[in-house]
């Protein structure tokens, strides 16, 4: 098995809608500095003809940092990659793997594993117009797609377009049916297939995706793939992030209330260009998680950062429940 157990790749937080905006990848790099973090979809037409800076805008803390897109034009998707370069991004993903409707309505998402063609001429369009790697996220079919004969076809296709790097959602999607949601769950997971994708492909790098939940299943993937990308997990039980980095890099998590201080400059310096506190902590709410005073810091947050002037301030009143709920755990 050729596992590249360097690979830039081998730990990744996964694109997710409304989510991994530009305050969670700041607030999760500060979790796990080796983790390559991913923004947001974003459509090649709202980059070529919108609001582009706002589109674009992140951290250079944030980097490594992969810009998601979605499309089925190849110039559109050239121009959009390259506006991505441009303004700092180290790679550019195409979404072929997001079944909603509305992303079906544009073409582009999941359907797309259905046209492979096409998929490769974007690709070959997207790596022409940048310097950094190009990258697909895909499922392990669609539909009537059930058979490893379906995905390895794909993905001779990806690389032949010179694709080099494959992020693979575990779950068959069905197009009809069934909502993201559903289609997040209903599907049954199918590890093996991605694990066979690997050895068919070996020069093939390839990341897993899909109902990952804790370290234990983070190397058991690794001992058949290149690299893993966590999503619910790392927005729900971000402290896993932290867990997961350390011991996939060495060295030891960092403090929770250490990683929150480390936050205040930017909180603050957020907060006077008018974003609201809650737009931040939104992100941080699980950072306790599982923990003694990890509910009082949810509720407290939750409760003091619905002010339009809330700030800091906030923080610490659960911080301060946090702390008290540990001494009476203790006593």
């Amino acid at each position: 098995m050729d596992v590249q157990t360097s690979s830039p790749w081998r730990l990744c937080v996964a694109p997710m809608m409304d989510w991994t905006d530009p305050h969670c990848r700041y607030f999760h790099r500060l979790l796990a500095p080796h983790a390559r973090l991913y923004t947001e979809m974003v459509t090649a037409a709202a980059l070529v003809r919108g609001a582009r800076q706002r589109l674009l805008a992140h951290n250079p803390e944030e980097r490594p940092i992969a810009l998601q897109l979605g499309g089925a034009d190849p110039v559109e998707l050239a121009a959009a990659a390259r506006f991505g370069a441009e303004a700092g991004y180290d790679e550019i993903n195409l979404n072929v793997g997001c079944p909603s409707d509305r992303v079906q309505s544009g073409r582009f998402g999941a359907c797309l594993m259905r046209e492979p063609e096409l998929v490769a001429d974007c690709v070959r369009a997207m790596r022409e117009a940048v310097p950094v790697p190009v990258t697909v996220k895909c499922r392990i079919g669609v539909d009537d797609q059930d058979d490893d004969a379906d995905l390895f076809a794909f993905a001779a296709r990806m690389l032949d377009a010179g694709v080099r790097v494959l992020v693979v959602h575990a779950r068959k999607a069905w197009l009809q049916g069934l909502s993201p949601k559903q289609n997040r769950e209903v599907p049954p997971l199918n590890y093996p297939r991605v694990y066979r994708l690997k050895q068919e492909f070996p020069g093939l790098t390839v990341v897993v995706n899909g109902g990952i939940d804790g370290l234990p299943a983070v190397e058991e993937h690794l001992r058949h793939v290149d690299g893993v990308m966590l999503g619910r997990l790392a927005y729900h039980d971000p402290f896993a992030l932290a867990r997961i980095d350390a011991a996939l890099f060495g060295g030891e998590p960092p403090l929770r209330e250490a990683v929150l201080q480390r936050m205040r400059l930017y909180i603050e310096a957020a907060r006077t260009h008018g974003v609201r506190l809650a737009s931040i902590t939104r992100h941080v709410l699980g950072l306790y998680h599982g923990e003694p005073g990890g509910k009082a810091f949810r509720r407290v947050l939750s409760e003091r950062v619905q002010a339009t002037d809330a700030g800091w301030e906030a923080i610490e009143a659960a911080l301060l429940q946090v702390a008290a709920c540990g001494r009476r755990a203790a006593a």
